[in-house]
């Protein structure tokens, strides 16, 4: 892993950073840097702010397709959970979480409180990304791949998938996954690009399932239930979107998270044949005379990568060149260590006056 460098230049003017995407990591980042003056301007490739962290719309119902909760184990991610929950976009869920291995279903309780973005998870970086628009010298580009990176005397200057050159910036914040952020960085920074080979990222598909009509009742268990955990070779977590906050309107869906290593496996399989196979594993861990409603729509995605293969020792990383990376692979998978990462090298720039 590539040690964090102190010496970072100091603009004559003033600072202007850009950061490359606008998942948790890359607005935490960016609202740090943008309360204390700095201009900042966000880039992503993608239709809305989120990453691994955004909503998929079906006429029928919204989905969660990657993080479905997360606890808040550190005081300061506690303490904006708290103001998040203040601002309408967090509640608390689930409440009623079940584990299902050989022996059944039994009631989960890790004595950790939970929370998911109200109505959707994306609720939480889309109020991140509105309130950071609030600040005059911060900017979202969305449905913006930047490319190429170019080193010019007044600065970095990007280029972006339509040959659009954006800049010039005093410094370049790289939120992006090790492998998307080691492709910018090759030309320019080798120990960074180091750093970037030394985070293997794992995959993971995740399917959605919607039904005509209300899952079964199940013997032993609440009719509640909102998600469970379960010890099968395909298939790793089930949620029922329907019961998260503000969605008890629309019908009975499930997410179906794959287990990581059946995800390597299948990584280059269609979403159709993952789909019905992680459905198929559900149905596995029914009593066998359950019968499921009519399925509405089936379908997968496939997260390429979609966290490290192991936690990272340090939670950014930063050159002389004026440029950084942060993100959850390099320092743990959990929503929590994503908005720590950026967070924390927000004020390490500030630190260093960008």
């Amino acid at each position: 892993m590539a040690a964090l460098v102190n010496a970072v230049p100091t603009p004559s003017a003033t600072p202007s950073v850009a950061i490359i995407g606008a998942g948790l990591s890359g607005l935490a980042c960016g609202h740090r840097l943008a309360q204390h003056g700095v201009s900042v301007q966000l880039f992503d490739k993608a239709r809305g702010p989120g990453g691994r962290m955004s909503s998929k719309q079906r006429p029928a119902a919204t989905l969660d397709l990657g993080a479905q909760a997360f606890t808040a184990r550190d005081t300061r991610f506690a303490k904006k959970v708290a103001e998040w929950q203040a601002a309408g976009c967090v509640a608390t869920w689930p409440v009623h979480s079940y584990q299902a291995n050989a022996s059944g279903w039994q009631t989960h309780n890790d004595g950790q409180v939970r929370y998911c973005g109200a109505p959707r998870m994306s609720a939480i970086t889309r109020h991140l990304a509105d309130t950071l628009s609030a600040f005059g010298h911060a900017s979202l580009s969305l449905e913006t791949q930047i490319t190429t990176l170019d080193k010019t005397p007044s600065g970095w200057q990007l280029t972006d998938a339509s040959g659009v050159r954006h800049g010039p910036f005093a410094h370049v914040v790289i939120s992006a996954p090790p492998p998307q952020a080691q492709a910018l960085l090759a030309d320019w920074e080798p120990a960074l690009t180091a750093a970037c080979e030394a985070q293997p990222q794992r995959g993971c598909w995740a399917a959605w399932a919607i039904f005509e009509s209300p899952l079964p009742t199940l013997p032993q268990v609440d009719d509640a239930w909102q998600s469970l955990h379960t010890q099968h070779a395909a298939l790793r977590l089930v949620s029922r979107n329907h019961t998260k906050p503000g969605r008890d309107a629309q019908p009975e869906s499930l997410s179906l998270l794959a287990q990581l290593d059946w995800s390597d496996t299948h990584i280059e399989a269609t979403p159709e044949a993952v789909a019905q196979q992680l459905l198929d594993a559900f149905t596995t861990l029914l009593p066998g005379d359950t019968t499921l409603p009519a399925v509405l729509e089936l379908g997968a995605h496939r997260w390429r990568y979609a966290q490290p293969a192991s936690a990272g020792s340090q939670s950014f990383l930063y050159s002389e060149h004026g440029l950084s990376l942060c993100g959850d692979s390099f320092r743990g998978s959990r929503v929590e260590d994503a908005w720590l990462s950026g967070d924390e090298l927000g004020e390490a720039l500030l630190g260093r006056s960008v």
